[in-house]
């Protein structure tokens, strides 16, 4: 994806949370094509490039890297004046741990300029060295080929959620260790990047309201019982909630609307960014997470929608992620939509499934018509099952591949 935007786009953004992998795609990409690398970590360039955006601009050499640009957004305009004066495509990459485009102080977004590539921590596959094939299977709705050594994953489903897809938690050889990463990396954010990002009078606040995040990570996003722990506005919650979004710590899941069908939801769903860090932050172990049946449900059901945003990068057409609930509590977890199809996911962390857990997704076939594709009840079983036209039963472990 990134040599694809270098060859039209001048500059190509590479955002996503801290640690995800950003600078390493940057500069190992960078280094086989000759770009020159300079990060605004270090505080000399730093300086140099909020004292005079201009002066720095015009002395950088004809292909760069700019790591953590949203340390200077002040930039951007001068960015935007040199692209306009030679809009040779891949002049600029530029890197970032907070999502640049909602920064107050960015005076142009580079519209028409800059390609945005957004990165996630690791997928299940990528950690596995192999290529996604869900996707593609589920718009055309057929799982009958490559998915012959599936199984139940049992209590190493805990495991995995635990686990995460950071690759330096990855990397840490005990749960403990790998624990102590992630509250030390959720603790780093706040206290650099928030305070950045934001002059604010609560800081002491955000560790919990994280925490507190992760707990709600999977469920309709209520600013209220959010901010009941507080004595702090719900407005100021909102604003503490967006700055974490801002960081990709958090994220939300929108609606999704149709005509044809009444009474429907209209608040988003929240889900934590990454699963090892939900179960870090609230203290919680591969076993307590087995024992507790609603939170592995909860966490099941992030891992699996992060899981598949991650894949949705190898799709070959552009996706759009909603989730759909009404007033009766009928739902479907996660809708994708692949232009003018759609398809329903459901998730069980059940080993069994019935009829009756496809009662979503039957509901939103009826209400869409030839727009649907398929809809799938993901459970912890080891076979693909028919459940009616385009109704799949389909084990978990299809994202989770074993390791060849």
């Amino acid at each position: 994806m990134l040599h694809e935007a270098l060859q039209d786009s001048p500059a190509v953004l590479i955002h996503g949370p801290r640690q995800c992998g950003k600078t390493t795609l940057a500069r190992e990409t960078g280094d086989a094509l000759g770009y020159h690398y300079i990060t605004f970590d270090d505080d000399n360039q730093h300086q140099a490039a909020q004292t005079d955006p201009m002066g720095f601009v015009q002395t950088l050499p004809e292909n760069v890297i700019l790591d953590e640009i949203q340390r200077v957004p002040e930039l951007f305009t001068s960015l935007k004046a040199t692209i306009d004066k030679n809009r040779q495509p891949g002049r600029f990459i530029l890197t970032g741990s907070a999502n640049v485009l909602l920064l107050p102080k960015l005076a142009d977004s580079l519209a028409g300029r800059m390609e945005v590539i957004r990165l996630r921590p690791l997928a299940q596959c990528e950690i596995r060295g192999q290529r996604p094939a869900f996707l593609p299977q589920l718009f055309l709705a057929d799982f009958n080929a490559g998915n012959l050594h599936l199984s139940r994953l049992g209590e190493s489903l805990a495991d995995t959620l635990c686990q995460g897809g950071y690759p330096a938690a990855i990397a840490r050889r005990t749960e403990k260790r790998r624990n102590t990463w992630y509250r030390d990396y959720s603790q780093a954010l706040i206290q650099r990047d928030i305070r950045e990002l934001a002059n604010i009078r609560n800081l002491a606040s955000l560790p919990k309201l994280l925490t507190l995040s992760a707990a709600q990570t999977a469920r309709l996003f209520n600013v209220s019982d959010l901010a009941s722990p507080f004595a702090i506005s719900r407005p100021t919650i909102r604003e503490y909630l967006t700055l974490l979004e801002q960081i990709f710590l958090i994220e939300q899941l929108e609606p999704w609307h149709n005509n044809r069908l009444s009474r429907l939801i209209k608040t988003p769903k929240l889900h934590l960014a990454d699963t090892g860090l939900a179960c870090a932050l609230l203290g919680v172990s591969r076993h307590d997470l087995w024992q507790d049946k609603a939170l592995l449900g909860q966490m099941l059901e992030t891992f699996i929608y992060q899981e598949l945003r991650k894949q949705a990068d190898w799709h070959e057409q552009e996706l759009h992620f909603c989730h759909y609930r009404d007033k009766d509590k009928v739902e479907v977890d996660i809708i994708i939509e692949q232009g003018r199809k759609l398809a329903g996911i459901e998730i069980k962390a059940a080993a069994t499934i019935t009829q009756s857990d496809f009662k979503g997704l039957k509901r939103l076939k009826d209400a869409t018509g030839e727009r649907f594709a398929a809809g799938v009840v993901f459970y912890d079983g080891d076979a693909i099952l028919p459940f009616g036209e385009r109704l799949f039963a389909v084990p978990i472990s299809v994202l989770v591949p074993a390791i060849q």
